[in-house]
């Protein structure tokens, strides 16, 4: 059965790490590895963790939880970390206070790339599994569905227009996914990037990226992006140059200010 990795990344996350936590342990698909990596957190987030991989295992539900909390060198340290342990075919990174829609979700995404039909050889999967995102508040409420929607055939030039598919929409094949790790020069926008060069090379293995059509993470708004919203555009806009070009990055930033001040002025 095809397994999917998630993991988490936590520090001082303990108001909000037990919503990620239910809702995978919640998951009625079986072939599941939830790895916890804690940047050594001092507000007892390690000690839920291990009360709940307690829970998990003793729980006929075919999940494995693995904790690691020690050190780190920040978040995408941590997300590095993450893939060196990872054992599944897809990983997909749930960041402690977002969590899954629904028990089902794993379910859909499985039934809906058409994933059992590459049981026999999984070098044929999709590169990467994509699905929409709504949003919540700090407390997990419900705001929104995410303004980006993803597109209906995503490629790695669709970032061009932003970030169409949400981070924690995004599963990619593990062994992928590891010859592209995180690049560290990045301190808020490694995501982006990474999605952009899985998604690169895909397309050089000539594999396709599939769209499941349904929401298949709740993202928390807020959060380290967020706060530092400035040196994150300033980041945004050096990843895109790499990728995209100066002229294009150039072009779509102002296109990006165009349609500012045009709902501005609705």
């Amino acid at each position: 059965m095809i397994k999917f990795t998630l993991v988490t990344i936590t520090y001082n996350a303990a108001s909000v790490f037990m919503r990620t936590a239910e809702s995978v342990l919640a998951q009625t698909y079986h072939c599941v590895e939830h790895i916890i990596v804690d940047g050594a957190s001092k507000d007892g987030t390690a000690d839920m963790a291990m009360e709940y991989k307690r829970r998990s295992d003793g729980m006929a539900n075919g999940h494995e939880v693995r904790v690691v909390s020690e050190p780190d060198k920040g978040l995408y340290d941590a997300m590095n970390k993450g893939l060196r342990l990872a054992t599944g075919d897809y990983v997909c990174f749930l960041n402690a206070g977002d969590f899954l829609p629904d028990e089902s979700t794993l379910h859909l995404i499985y039934n809906n790339a058409r994933l059992g039909s590459f049981e026999n050889d999984t070098s044929r999967m999709p590169a990467v599994l994509y699905g929409d995102t709504d949003l919540v508040d700090n407390d997990g409420r419900y705001i929104g569905r995410r303004r980006l929607v993803p597109p209906e055939r995503l490629t790695w030039r669709s970032f061009r227009s932003g970030m169409l598919v949400c981070h924690q929409a995004f599963y990619a094949r593990l062994d992928i996914a590891r010859r592209t790790p995180y690049d560290l020069r990045y301190r808020f926008s490694a995501d982006v990037d990474w999605c952009i060069r899985v998604m690169k090379e895909a397309a050089r293995m000539a594999l396709p990226l599939a769209n499941v059509h349904a929401i298949v993470a709740c993202y928390q708004r807020e959060g380290q992006t967020t706060e530092n919203h400035r040196a994150s555009l300033r980041e945004r806009f050096d990843v895109m140059r790499r990728h995209y070009g100066l002229t294009v990055t150039l072009a779509m930033h102002a296109w990006f200010v165009a349609r500012a001040v045009l709902k501005r002025g609705r």
